[in-house]
């Protein structure tokens, strides 16, 4: 590992339209530098008025991701763990409203002492702190701030200006990547970079000048186009590079390594890139190796209420890292959660080799997800259960197996006499983060001769949570007498983390979220298992 005296910030912005891929163009430089040496950290900057995104829509803003200390976060934090194996932390997700609370908390304090409060100087100064906080804590070689939004939203504007502070600041130790888009008009035939030139120039306007430029495009662009955006925005040519249309999201780094942006960047902060510092992607290489020999299909149901890629997002990456590393490509299916009955569920789950039944929160298509539980486990179909997944796998087992036909979670039948899944008296006892829910890290203990243990190879692990209530222990004993074993708790409270049938083939419901931790080195050991037992079937 090597280290900087100094560390360096990288911040990348966005041009043009939103929905560029600033997230993926962030984790790639975070995971070429980490080949390189360096040890990094990004953080992502959101100029909504949320707090988080935790009560935010899936179908407006995708998956809401969480961090080892139980931050809920935006999904881009994903990416970044997938892309790099960091642990991010509550400092990795800043938002407006973060930011903003944070100035009127002090303000309400005395600790301006009557002066008045203002974006400039007291809204940036808070920006830039929690910019730096990262390197202040711990050491991090390069610091990447990914600022949501698009140049020109007014709700960026504090941002940018906390920026141009920085640069000024910081000299030689802060660099701008600008990412912008370059359509392709198909009746004139040729691209079009004004858009581009358009975008720099609102970003000069607000005095910062772009250091590198990456163009996101639909098809391949020649040299001379790159050419004439580098002398139009004041820009190297070496420093402006493109971001292509690619079969997979992980082939980015490799096409920005290709084009030399890693040692742009470094050029740019006046670091030497010695031969010592020369990028390491041989485990990457063999990631993108693995996946283009992987070809067979395995086809795996999403069981779900949205219907929408993002929603899941963490799942389905996590479902096609493991079977890529199982040699398969996933084929995933989402299955609407509210249109399953016990008439259709036959046709609904045809020709699936294993299904998820998904996260979430409410009332709406679980008895859906109870039917199409009832139907893989009846018929011995590979089923992941994961946290309200698993609290449908518990409900479902309570009533088909145990008989208690009203059986329920307290959060959809208050009144029901069965409450399987219930907030625990131990649950309120130490739950300390997100009022009664259960967020981040908590530690769990595995039992010896389980599935689950011989799967992880470990007997304690620690994994991440995001809800609220939990299985009613004064089930358990009945639970296991009658085949669903309970055989991960948390040492401290007792609590149920995982349940598993022994005789299925593999049933496994998890009250954490494993797909938070999967990454694209080190894929998550349920989903790996999971795979392998649904090919074969």
């Amino acid at each position: 590992m090597s280290h900087l005296s100094e560390t360096k910030y990288i911040f990348v912005t966005g041009g043009v339209v939103s929905s560029l891929g600033k997230g993926i163009i962030s984790a790639s430089i975070g995971q070429l530098l980490q080949a390189r040496g360096y040890k990094i950290t990004i953080q992502k900057f959101d100029p909504y008025i949320n707090i988080d995104p935790g009560t935010l829509n899936p179908y407006e803003h995708g998956e809401c991701y969480v961090t080892v200390d139980g931050m809920e976060t935006d999904l881009d934090l994903g990416h970044y763990e997938r892309f790099t194996g960091i642990k991010t932390t509550c400092n990795n997700s800043i938002t407006t409203g973060r930011i903003y609370q944070a100035v009127i908390d002090q303000e309400r304090h005395g600790d301006y002492l009557g002066r008045t409060i203002q974006v400039v100087p007291h809204i940036t100064d808070e920006i830039k702190r929690r910019i730096r906080a990262n390197a202040e804590s711990e050491h991090f070689d390069f610091v990447i701030s990914e600022i949501g939004g698009t140049i020109g939203d007014i709700e960026s504007a504090p941002f940018m200006e906390a920026i141009r502070q920085l640069r000024w600041e910081l000299g030689r130790n802060a660099i701008n990547i600008h990412l912008t888009y370059v359509p392709y008009l198909r009746a004139a035939g040729e691209f079009k970079t004004k858009p581009t030139q358009h975008s720099v120039k609102e970003l000069q306007s607000m005095g910062i000048q772009p250091d590198i430029l990456i163009l996101r495009t639909e098809y391949h662009l020649e040299q001379g186009i790159l050419n004439k955006v580098a002398s139009f925005c004041n820009v190297e040519p070496a420093c402006v590079v493109q971001s292509e249309d690619l079969p997979s999201i992980y082939e980015v780094p490799v096409n920005m390594q290709r084009q030399g942006l890693d040692s742009s960047i470094l050029t740019k902060f006046g670091v030497v890139a010695g031969s010592e510092h020369q990028a390491d992607m041989q485990s990457w290489n063999h990631f993108l190796q693995l996946q283009k020999m992987a070809t067979e299909e395995v086809r795996i149901g999403l069981v779900g209420k949205y219907d929408l890629q993002d929603a899941y997002k963490s799942i389905r990456e996590s479902l096609h890292l493991a079977a890529i590393y199982n040699g398969r490509k996933a084929k995933l299916q989402f299955i609407n959660s509210e249109l399953i009955t016990p008439e259709n569920v036959a046709e609904k789950l045809a020709g699936l080799a294993g299904i998820v039944v998904c996260p979430g929160f409410g009332q709406r298509g679980i008895e859906g997800k109870i039917t199409a539980i009832n139907y893989t486990r009846t018929h011995n179909i590979p089923t992941f259960g994961i946290c309200l997944g698993m609290q449908m796998m518990v409900i479902e087992f309570a009533r088909y197996v145990l008989g208690y036909q009203d059986a329920d979670s307290m959060e959809m039948n208050p009144s029901t006499a069965h409450s399987v899944i219930d907030i625990m008296e131990e649950q309120k006892q130490i739950t300390d983060k997100g009022g009664t829910m259960r967020l981040g890290a908590y530690d769990c203990e595995l039992l010896e001769d389980s599935r689950v243990r011989a799967i992880y190879g470990s007997a304690h692990i620690s994994e991440r949570h995001r809800h609220r209530y939990e299985f009613n222990n004064k089930y358990l004993a009945e639970y296991e007498q009658n085949g669903m074993k309970c055989v991960g708790h948390n040492p401290r409270s007792g609590l149920v983390e995982i349940v598993e049938i022994p005789e299925h083939r593999w049933f496994i419901g998890t009250q954490f979220h494993p797909e938070y931790v999967s990454t694209v080195l080190n894929p998550h050991p349920l989903f790996v298992d999971f795979i392998k037992n649904a090919m074969e079937g």
